[in-house]
């Protein structure tokens, strides 16, 4: 198995005199899709960029790729007079200000979903692994998500909501809870028992096709791969990629055990969910429970667990630097942790949002 990747980041555009969240009216996709073809999307808002990489063979080429992207947007962003952000949300924008990008599409979602759908400005990171096989894919879904809060506590991202403190360190998940079909997915049995499930949907008229089931995870209804959602999208290309490694090992790991009759015990989403509250709340500096032994540990302890856990596979992937990165955001804290910092020393919100921009460009 190669255990390809993908990875989707959605960049806030910035006025770089108020540094507030700005329509850019798909200028930048416009000129960007000159050079980047169908790499860079409008999305709902227009004060947001999306860019997916193409399929990745492995952890390096994907570095390249993202950052490839990242300066491009970047350097056509300036070009137009904005600035790039990526973090979960806009320190202090409101989303009632926000113009929705004209689409039939859009239009269908907001009439459907309504303030749910207008108030949703959140920005996040997707990463899809290769896996052909659909009934393994589902097993590994199955499996992963009791992983599902480390990988969100890691790229906390998103401390502030229109303009205040909100406490979590993510506060992008509570934004996006508002809509159907998100969160932690309950256990499918096989791919047909899924299949069933998203058929009564369209039936019925919940949906007119699978995409609208936004799970943390979800096996996706188009591409041959299986895809992590839960992430904020992280400051910086160097988190980023370590957290798509960390999911391209998680990947690997849990595919060799199942293909040698070994599994990873299936936890109930209700138990599941204890730990993602925990991460959105708290990030890497909380404790998180460990269900096999029924008891609360620091989460910093159970990321490296985690990394003990994948380690046998990490170096057939070639992503030993990439997972090693993890020690080093461990110790350096999350975007949320630091943005957070940059407003205790400044107490000035406009500060924040200079030192995402920044950061969001670090390394390029």
């Amino acid at each position: 198995m190669k255990f390809t990747l993908g990875i989707e980041e959605e960049y806030q555009v910035i006025d770089p005199v108020s540094r507030e969240l700005i329509s850019h009216d798909q200028q930048i996709v416009t000129e960007a899709a000159k050079v980047l073809n169908d790499q860079v999307k409008a999305e709902m808002h227009q004060a947001v960029v999306e860019v997916g990489t193409n399929i990745c063979n492995d952890i390096t080429d994907a570095r390249e790729q993202i950052t490839h992207l990242r300066k491009s947007i970047s350097g056509i962003a300036n070009d137009l007079g904005f600035k790039i952000g990526a973090a979960g949300t806009h320190p202090f924008s409101k989303w009632e200000n926000q113009h929705i990008t004209p689409n039939p599409r859009y239009d269908e979602i907001i009439n459907e979903l309504q303030d749910t759908a207008r108030s949703n400005l959140i920005f996040g990171l997707h990463v899809h692994v290769g896996m052909e096989d659909k009934q393994m894919a589902i097993h590994l879904v199955n499996a992963m998500r009791y992983f599902l809060p480390h990988l969100y506590a890691l790229s906390t991202n998103s401390p502030f909501w229109e303009g205040r403190n909100t406490g979590f360190k993510s506060f992008r998940s509570k934004v996006f809870d508002k809509f159907p079909r998100t969160g932690i997915p309950g256990i499918f049995d096989n791919y047909a028992q899924y299949e069933n499930y998203v058929n009564i949907l369209v039936k019925t008229k919940c949906i007119d096709n699978p995409k609208k089931i936004w799970w943390d995870i979800r096996v996706h209804p188009f591409f041959p791969t299986l895809e992590v959602r839960i992430c904020d999208v992280p400051l910086t290309v160097n988190e980023t990629i370590s957290i798509a490694a960390l999911i391209q090992a998680l990947v690997a790991k849990l595919y060799k055990l199942r293909t040698q009759n070994l599994s990873f015990m299936n936890y109930h989403r209700a138990l599941i969910n204890e730990n993602k509250w925990r991460a959105s709340r708290y990030g890497l500096e909380g404790k998180m429970i460990d269900f096999g032994k029924e008891c609360e540990v620091d989460t910093k302890l159970l990321m490296l667990e985690l990394l003990d856990f994948i380690d046998d596979v990490v170096d057939d992937l070639g992503s030993r630097k990439e997972i090693e990165h993890v020690k080093v955001m461990l110790k350096n804290g999350t975007g949320a942790d630091r943005q957070l910092e940059i407003f205790k020393q400044t107490n000035d919100l406009t500060k924040v949002v200079d030192y995402i921009t920044e950061q969001t460009i670090l390394g390029l």
